[in-house]
């Protein structure tokens, strides 16, 4: 099967030379483009989440969830950027987020740490705070939150995100820095409620 084959010998499957010009058109409303971009991108990114994510069935939705992201953030996504990394971002940011579904929220209970509804506060509270925060990042201007996500959430390096975004390093440390502004702003704020 190919994807064993790409997982043995990444190598041995090549990236059209048009891929990242096959998004840009994609992007730019050419709905044939489509065929191409998959074409480059799937086998890759299915290796890639079959590498973090055991479930075979749960993988090849991350994968068709990762194509939908794409296509809903089409427009959104910088011309003349590399396609492969945009896509390998969508799919860590749900392979994240669907580990995070999966798992049972549980707080570490210490011997000096009180169990009970005071923990079960301290849950609620942190799920509010999250969904709180999660609702904030939602409504950040695109180019902020991407920035924000690449490296606060998903751990990259700045020219790791800097690529994936198609900017400069430093236009990336400013887009990150006014969203962190924002949010410790808006965390500020409801403190002092």
């Amino acid at each position: 099967m190919a994807i064993e084959k790409m997982a043995r010998d990444p190598g041995s499957v090549t990236l059209p030379p048009d891929l990242d010009r096959a998004m840009d058109r994609y992007a730019d409303g050419d709905q044939e483009a489509f065929a191409v971009v998959y074409d480059g991108v799937a086998l890759r990114l299915a290796v890639y989440v079959r590498r973090h994510v055991r479930d075979r069935e749960l993988a090849s939705d991350i994968v068709q969830q990762t194509f939908l992201h794409m296509h809903r953030g089409r427009a959104t996504f910088v011309r003349g950027s590399a396609v492969l990394p945009w896509a390998f971002a969508i799919a860590r940011r749900l392979i994240i987020d669907g580990a995070r579904s999966r798992r049972l929220p549980t707080l570490p209970l210490g011997d000096d740490e009180p169990a009970g509804p005071l923990a079960t506060d301290d849950l609620v509270y942190a799920r509010q705070a999250a969904a709180h925060l999660d609702r904030e990042l939602a409504r950040m201007p695109p180019t902020q939150r991407q920035a924000f996500e690449l490296l606060r959430q998903e751990g990259h390096s700045l020219k790791q995100a800097a690529g994936t975004l198609g900017i400069t390093v430093t236009a990336l440390k400013l887009r990150a820095h006014r969203a962190a502004r924002a949010l410790r702003s808006l965390l500020e704020r409801d403190f002092r409620r």
